[in-house]
């Protein structure tokens, strides 16, 4: 059961969230219990919108960010976010069954992912404490030092959701996907 009242529609949200909730039920077709929750603090959810859009427009593929939040929620614990990631990365993304597999064990079927996601699953695993060779390997996969930081960014950003999720207990609205390490 959730931890705190979830406005149950976007008038229901305090009014300095509702145009940010707008335009998420624009874009993904519906305002999921996340973000609703979210509202309750106008300043997070324009944090959240706002660096999520950010990284929506760097150079890492939608399908890779996909992946990174899979292995994440995973790592994280979090069957909120790994349910709504399974849920984008299979209807949205076009990820398989064996690639959301592969990603939820941190790492892919696609070459160049692959090298992407194990280094956010260790950047994930080990609180950012990577080793040179782990650093070294992404990059010999052929990413920028841009897209690096993007990678951690990505991590932090759905850490972020993660924890928010299991500490308000939000309530799944997605096909529901229970991770490994759900508590």
């Amino acid at each position: 059961m959730t931890r705190i009242p979830t406005p149950a529609t976007i008038a229901d949200a305090p009014e300095a969230s509702r145009s940010l909730l707008e335009a998420v039920a624009k874009q993904l077709g519906s305002t999921p219990n996340m973000f609703r929750a979210i509202a309750l603090s106008p300043q997070a959810l324009a944090g959240y919108v706002a660096l999520s859009g950010a990284l929506g427009k760097g150079s890492l593929p939608a399908a890779t960010r996909e992946r990174i939040a899979l292995a994440v929620a995973e790592i994280n614990g979090c069957s909120y976010c790994l349910s709504a990631h399974t849920y984008l990365g299979r209807n949205l993304a076009g990820l398989d069954d064996a690639e959301i597999t592969a990603n939820r064990n941190g790492a892919s079927n696609d070459l160049k992912a692959d090298a992407a996601v194990r280094f956010a699953a260790l950047v994930a695993a080990n609180r950012g404490h990577v080793t040179d060779a782990d650093f070294a390997a992404v990059k010999l996969a052929g990413y920028t030092d841009a897209e690096v930081i993007e990678i951690v960014q990505h991590v932090a950003l759905n850490s972020w959701t993660n924890f928010f999720n299991e500490v308000f207990k939000t309530e799944i609205d997605f096909p529901v996907v229970e991770t490994s390490k759900a508590a």
